[in-house]
């Protein structure tokens, strides 16, 4: 509650646009701005005072002359004092100057306050357009009595959107002639009419007047403020958030802060850190945003500006739920509120620091000695940095610095990608917000709560994987080809192909289900797979789908160590010379996100001579496509909890040279081939490439029982296990 203020001045305002509800909802620029000063000690009314802003037209062009002609002859009669203004800013400071005069002349006080029709004129028009042109607004338009909420006062039961002057006038003993009534016009978005403007502002004066004199005896105390200034700050997950206040604004520029959605939405009050950016899955904005106002009010009129400009882009504006602002911006950890609590801070994002890089180090590089041209040092030293760690404590390579000023801020900022040990770092400034999406990322419950299903769901009874043990009789192949398939290995592999073990061939997938550059080998002894690291270690390899080619890595590591990485363990780049290296040197890490801490598999059944003498079958007892396959070993167990952030690894079928697929054929069947039926396919695979690499391995029919029109497809494939033309096969 404010003391009584000495003059109001009534305002009005007029674009080019949409008038009444709507107006300001089509970014269209102010045209028509007119006043009149009300004495509220003496209840007396002033002159009647209009500003003209001309149109943005091309100089010296006829029809820029005709519209200033037409538009100063129709308003000039209907006004006490009539001004032209060339710009937004001119007319601004014409404003102010008038105003200030008058209220000099007039000699009965000092203190003046807005009063307008509704909260549009002033939070729709005027500052919006200010902000998008960068002008200063007098400090008289941050602040404004809405004439409406004010006569709701002594009318409770008024419908406060239904409310316009003509009803406010009906209303209260006040003579006016007839006039224009807004609540009759059928197009809402039409052109508000001429000369209405000058008739609006002197019905209102006199509305004024009625509020103030008696019986009513009005006073105008409670003013509605606009903020200056976009108030960061943090945000509990405890709180609780009204939907009715909430929006999503879309397409925003990846570069934007929360200070450029704030001036996007300048006129409306944002409630204090009510600004999050939205991160995608990488931990970069994806072009959203969540914010929070103050009141429902503020909220409805932010819809108003769905598709508004945010530079050369359109933004788009839709409702949003409390629940969904406090994912991005509640957090609920101490050591970031506390880090936060520090108001008017600049925040900067590092991204790329190494693993080892120290508060030190971090300080050196944003004020280092021998630089004392640009120091830009860090507030509050060591605690001015927060380092992102995942929940075991590992380094993510993201921290978040605090500067005391923007000079600090925007001298770190030109540091963009300068070297901090031997990488580059990458620099953006940053809010509160994004501080605890990033930190609630990395550092709460799993993103994933369970591993995903595996790729092939139903295995052969086949152990895929051998007990643990020492010894070394598996390669792995890093470094492969994206476009590289099973045949191509095979050829790399040359004459150790026929030293692979029956399903022993796995390549390593991502999460998107496309090639790692990863292939796990499984050979019948230790002693060919050291020789076929010695042999084939940093060999290129060629694709038959692919111009590319590339030298490939080769190491030989155990079964456990390849069930590690299959399992979801991470790869790491490290390793040593092939005879020397120890267990961390192996190219192999332990996964760094999986509970519990490794995997022990059930013992495979051992098998019977006769057993494994089915493997190998004549060929006369091989079918086109294998039976149906009992349940083997799954990929994940089921009671694993798989702690990713960003990326997982899949095995593939597996595969190999000449066996894979070798299973007897039902005594019933006299056929020597037959079909397959493969139901539950995913929608977005991509058909029968999918299908042909699945099937690739799996022996077909008979030479003499295979044919095509273009004559024998495999005469060059003794063992009949690629599929070279097989589309004419297939049916989806």
């Amino acid at each position: 509650m404010t003391a009584q203020v000495d003059y109001l001045v009534v305002v009005f305002t007029a674009t080019s646009g949409a008038s009444g509800e709507l107006l300001g909802s089509d970014e269209k620029e102010l045209e028509q701005l007119v006043w009149q000063l009300v004495d509220v000690k003496n209840k007396k009314l002033g002159k009647v005072n209009e500003l003209l802003i001309k149109p943005d037209l091309p100089d010296l062009t006829e029809e820029k002359e005709e519209v200033e002609e037409s538009v100063e002859e129709e308003n000039r009669s209907q006004a006490d004092n009539v001004s032209t203004a060339t710009s937004l800013e001119t007319a601004f400071n014409l404003f102010h100057l008038q105003l200030t005069n008058e209220v000099n002349s007039a000699g009965a006080g000092t203190s003046v306050c807005l009063c307008t029709d509704g909260p549009l004129h002033i939070r729709q028009v005027i500052h919006p357009e200010a902000a998008s042109k960068n002008i200063l607004v007098p400090d008289c338009f941050y602040s404004f009595f809405d004439l409406r909420k004010e006569f709701k006062k002594h009318f409770p039961t008024s419908d406060l959107k239904a409310l316009n002057v003509h009803i406010m006038a009906d209303s209260l003993p006040v003579d006016v002639p007839a006039m224009w009534d807004p609540s009759t016009t059928q197009d809402p978005s039409a052109i508000l009419p001429a000369g209405i403007a000058v008739q609006q502002v002197q019905v209102m004066g006199s509305i004024v007047l009625a509020l103030l004199s008696e019986p009513l005896s009005h006073t105008f105390s409670s003013q509605e403020r606009v903020s200056e200034k976009f108030e960061t700050g943090t945000c509990s997950k405890m709180e609780k958030v009204c939907d009715n206040t909430v929006i999503r604004a879309r397409g925003l520029p990846w570069q934007s802060s929360d200070q450029d959605i704030a001036r996007f939405f300048r006129g409306l009050n944002i409630a204090k850190g009510g600004a999050a950016l939205c991160l995608n899955a990488q931990g970069r904005r994806n072009g959203e945003a969540l914010v929070r106002f103050v009141s429902e009010e503020h909220r409805d009129l932010a819809l108003q500006r769905h598709k508004h400009h945010m530079g050369n882009r359109y933004i788009e504006v839709y409702k949003a739920s409390g629940e969904d602002f406090l994912k991005i911006a509640g957090g609920t950890s101490n050591e970031v509120a506390i880090f936060l609590s520090r108001e008017d801070q600049i925040i900067v994002r590092m991204r790329g620091l190494p693993f080892t890089a120290t508060h030190e180090q971090v300080l050196t590089f944003f004020s280092p000695e021998e630089d004392l041209k640009e120091p830009c040092p860090v507030s509050g030293g060591k605690d001015g940095i927060l380092f992102v760690r995942y929940p075991d404590g590992r380094p993510t390579g993201d921290a978040f610095v605090l500067f005391a000023c923007e000079e600090h801020a925007q001298g770190a900022l030109r540091k963009h990608k300068e070297i901090l040990g031997r990488r580059y770092i990458e620099l953006f400034k940053s809010t509160a917000a994004e501080v605890q999406q990033v930190l609630n990322r990395y550092s709460s419950a799993p993103l994933i709560s369970v591993a995903p299903a595996p790729l092939v769901s139903m295995l052969p009874q086949l152990a895929l994987l051998p007990p643990p043990g020492s010894m070394r009789d598996c390669l792995r192949l890093r470094g492969l080809p994206y476009t590289a398939s099973i045949e191509d290995i095979l050829t790399f592999l040359g004459e150790f192909t026929h030293d692979i073990r029956p399903h022993g061939v796995h390549m390593v997938l991502n999460q998107q289900a496309r090639p790692s550059g990863d292939c796990f080998i499984q050979l019948t002894s230790a002693e060919r797979a050291i020789q076929a690291s010695q042999r084939l270690h940093k060999h290129v390899m060629s694709s038959q789908r692919g111009a590319n080619s590339r030298y490939v890595e080769v190491f030989p590591c155990s079964t456990e160590e390849m069930g590690l990485v299959l399992m979801g363990g991470s790869l790491s780049h490290t390793h040593t010379h092939a005879h020397i290296r120890s267990r961390s040197g192996t190219g192999l890490s332990p996964p760094p996100c999986l509970s519990p801490p490794s995997y022990s598999f059930a013992p495979s059944p051992v098998m019977s001579a006769e057993a494994a003498a089915a493997l190998y079958p004549p060929i006369g007892q091989m079918l086109l496509a294998p039976r149906p396959l009992p349940p083997g070993h799954a990929y994940y167990p089921a009671s694993a909890q798989l702690y990713m952030n960003y990326a997982a690894y899949y095995p593939s079928p597996p595969g190999s040279p000449n066996t894979v697929g070798f299973f007897p054929s039902p005594a019933s069947l006299s056929s020597p081939g037959g079909l397959m039926r493969m139901p539950g396919l995913t929608y977005n695979s991509n058909g029968v490439k999918d299908l042909i690499n699945a099937m690739q391995g799996y022996q077909y029919a008979p030479e003499d029982a295979l044919m095509h029109a273009h004559g024998p497809l495999h005469a060059h494939d003794p063992t009949g296990t690629l599929l070279t033309q097989p589309k004419e096969w297939v049916c989806i």
